[in-house]
């Protein structure tokens, strides 16, 4: 059987750099997903046709994994977000496991600013 981390890897690298939704969520996610996202509504397909516009939309979009962390039944994973004629985001999606599969998720976003105060990086 395969560990949470190396399946959250696995559908990260689909997801997020190969920028393949449906596959991603058919690879790992469970047909009773809950989304806390207040956006989309409860299951994966809501989730799929939501979010391939915004992953297809522009081939120079990207979604660059800055770090995941699992602990658990929790997953986490810190993302750069970027394509053109937008600002940078930075994503938190935070995701819980159960079973092997993904049942649950949060997820938090945050502009990048061109000028930030802070002189610690946000990646």
């Amino acid at each position: 059987m395969t560990s949470n981390r190396a399946a959250f890897e696995m559908f990260c690298d689909l997801f997020y750099t190969q920028k393949r939704v449906r596959a991603a969520f058919d690879f790992l996610v469970s047909p009773d997903y809950l989304q806390h996202n207040p956006g989309l509504p409860d299951g994966p397909e809501p989730a799929i046709v939501g979010l391939t516009p915004k992953f297809d939309a522009s081939p120079d979009s990207r979604f660059d994994i800055q770090r995941i962390i699992v602990d658990g039944d929790l997953a986490m994973v810190h993302v750069r977000a970027s394509g053109p004629g937008r600002a940078d985001m930075a994503v938190a999606d935070i995701y819980r496991f159960e079973n092997s599969r993904i049942v649950e998720h949060w997820d938090v976003l945050q502009p990048v600013p061109e000028s930030p105060v802070s002189a610690h990086p946000m990646f």
